[in-house]
């Protein structure tokens, strides 16, 4: 991955983070290193794994795939994507979806 890829990244974490934050969470991007320590790349949503993507084309079941992989036992694993001149979107498997909607239900 090229330097200007990484750095979009980096800034797509930090406008995901400071989104989160304008709903009242305690969002950062965390610290990691090419993904190695499978941290997730924004936290303060207690039980979700974010997977953020921030791109003009996303390959959206690798990207799943990525956030499952890297989810801890017991977070929901969760890509949330912009590309440009859109909003932020939450893409979830349904099963989990469905888990919430009961709650709110």
């Amino acid at each position: 991955m090229g330097k200007m890829s990484r750095d979009k990244g980096k800034r797509g974490e930090r406008e995901l983070a400071a989104r989160l934050r304008e709903y009242g969470y305690d969002a950062r991007r965390s610290v990691q290193y090419c993904g190695a320590n499978g941290d997730a790349d924004v936290i303060g949503l207690p039980g979700i794994h974010i997977e953020c993507k921030r791109t003009e084309r996303l390959s959206l079941y690798d990207a799943m795939a990525q956030a499952k992989a890297d989810a801890r036992k017991g977070e929901m694993p969760v890509v949330m994507h912009r590309k440009n001149n859109s909003e932020w979107l939450v893409i979830q498997p349904l099963a989990d979806w469905i888990e919430m909607y009961k709650e709110v239900k």
